[in-house]
């Protein structure tokens, strides 16, 4: 399946609680659209062999990812920036390199509660490639995370996408707004847009009366 490409290249930041699925849909969107996917975590692991996490290193991390991102834009090719931006002034540092290169900013804001987000973010498997660099992270330092992030404001473009619908939806919801930013043809929106489908909770061939006591799914 050929990859989706925008008519002009797009910095895509990434928003959301620790856990949320930031990696995974960094990594699956790059597989639908030509984009590079430029990783926090996995730079960092590349660098250091035991990565401190210090101010200095942070700084050094940075400063690579933006390096990389500038020359990326610079080629024409569309970025997916994966570090948390959960701050404003440090979206607006990132919002620089958009403007620099004269590059549409879009921050995606990856939406869940915050027991899910903490589940996923303590119960971690490096052998699963989204959480392969991942820091481990304990319940303290989960909740002060929380506390310094800043949600994004009506002067930010975002779009809200759920941390827990699959990548399809999420893609849809992208889709969506890559067409309306004039960025996507109208054929690339039909063609790439899940539809919803009709679904029978009513098993076929069956006689009788139906037990409508003996239900298996859960409404919630």
């Amino acid at each position: 399946m050929s990859k989706l490409q925008p008519t002009s290249p797009l910095l895509i930041m990434v928003y959301g609680y620790p856990g949320s699925g930031k990696s995974f849909f960094s990594r699956e969107l790059t597989n639908h659209v030509r984009a590079a996917h430029i990783q926090d975590d996995r730079i960092r692991a590349e660098l250091f062999d035991k990565p401190s996490y210090s101010k200095r290193e942070n700084q050094f991390v940075t400063q690579f990812m933006n390096y990389m991102t500038e020359e990326f834009l610079n080629a024409g090719v569309t970025v997916v920036y994966d570090t948390n931006a959960n701050t404003e002034a440090k979206r607006r540092q990132i919002m620089k390199l958009a403007k620099k290169t004269n590059t549409q900013p879009l921050i995606v804001w990856l939406q869940i509660d915050v027991d899910s987000a903490f589940y996923r973010a303590k119960n971690r498997d490096k052998r699963k490639t989204d959480d392969k660099y991942a820091k481990p992270i304990d319940r303290t330092t989960f909740e002060e995370v929380l506390k310094r992030m800043e949600r994004p404001s009506r002067n930010e473009d975002f779009i809200v996408v759920s941390g827990k619908h699959t990548f399809l939806s999420q893609k849809s919801a992208v889709v969506r707004k890559l067409h309306d930013l004039g960025l996507l043809s109208s054929t690339d929106l039909t063609n790439n847009v899940s539809k919803p489908q009709l679904v029978n909770l009513v098993p076929k061939n069956i006689s009788g009366r139906v037990d409508l006591s003996r239900r298996n799914i859960n409404i919630r």
